[in-house]
């Protein structure tokens, strides 16, 4: 009886750890933290960022706000789950819905005491990413066009928290955030014609669901294209160090990846698609160690001396 006990708290566990997708977690974690080495604070001693008692928190704070959004989006997509993603399902059912509320307030409340160590503007900070993250698994997630433009958004928000706390508006983040916004964008249609079928039968007004794949194609395509704005600003206007090196890549693979999408018609062919564009995410954020930090300087007080001429 013990061990059956122990086995099935065991699969709560790794049920819960299913919602919040805690292999997720991590990288925007550490993906905040080399942010703030090498993009908002490159005059700074990297071993000062990484001991900052405040930046602690903000990661803190930001990855226990991004989980909580998991369960709550898990609880407002368990029917639409169960025709996309059935044996994810199947699992993440292990805890019931009572439950994942219970513990997605708890972490909400941890959130905001956490974020009151900080400052108050932390505090109003996490209040709006919270509400908005609610707000899109409510009721924007089910609007065409909206749906896909909130969700890239509330991806990237979590390093504007980070952004306000240096307050060093270098132009070249504002290009890396341009960068990775269209790469989410792009996954979210991805994902809206990996999900088509679940979509159609809860009533998701997405651009697949409402104008066909096809157009949906088109709009991806565009999207892919527009990347290059972006990566022409970070590699030839701004310095970014050896990081150039990925972006020539990112811009190879994007080719490949456009080639495959026009041949895809199927829900697995529309997942490798989805892979690629998860790599490209998450190997973008090993590579922000290639960024200069010094070069990052100088490009801002050549750009201050601009503005002042």
């Amino acid at each position: 009886m013990t061990n059956r006990k122990t086995k099935l708290l065991l699969l709560k566990i790794f049920s819960m750890f299913s919602v919040v997708r805690g292999y997720n977690i991590p990288i925007i974690a550490l993906a905040q933290y080399l942010s703030a080495v090498f993009i908002f604070s490159p005059n700074k001693r990297a071993l000062d960022v990484v001991l900052d008692f405040n930046l602690f928190i903000l990661v803190v704070a930001s990855s226990l706000t991004i989980a909580s959004g998991y369960i709550i989006n898990n609880f407002y997509d368990s029917k639409k789950d169960l025709i996309n993603r059935p044996n994810k399902s199947q699992l993440d059912r292990l805890v019931r819905q009572k439950t994942k509320l219970q513990v997605y307030f708890s972490i909400n409340f941890i959130v905001f005491l956490l974020a009151f160590f900080v400052s108050f503007r932390a505090v109003l900070f996490f209040s709006v990413y919270i509400f908005l993250i609610w707000f899109y698994s409510h009721k924007l997630k089910k609007i065409v066009v909206v749906g896909n433009l909130t969700a890239s958004f509330l991806a990237v928000l979590p390093f504007f928290a980070i952004l306000l706390y240096y307050k060093n508006l270098y132009p070249q983040i504002f290009a890396h955030a341009t960068f990775l916004f269209l790469l989410l964008l792009i996954r979210e249609m991805i994902k809206d014609l990996e999900n088509i079928k679940g979509d159609i039968a809860n009533n998701y007004q997405t651009i697949s669901v409402l104008y066909g794949e096809n157009i949906s194609k088109k709009i991806i395509t565009l999207l892919t294209v527009s990347t290059i704005i972006p990566i022409y600003f970070l590699v030839e206007i701004f310095e970014v160090g050896y990081m150039d090196i990925y972006f020539y890549v990112s811009l190879i693979v994007l080719i490949f990846f456009l080639q495959m999408l026009w041949k895809s018609n199927s829900k697995l062919d529309y997942l490798k698609l989805h892979n690629i564009l998860k790599f490209l995410v998450v190997s973008g954020v090993f590579c922000i160690v290639l960024i200069e930090p010094d070069v990052l300087i100088h490009g801002k007080k050549v750009i201050e001396t601009v503005i002042i001429k």
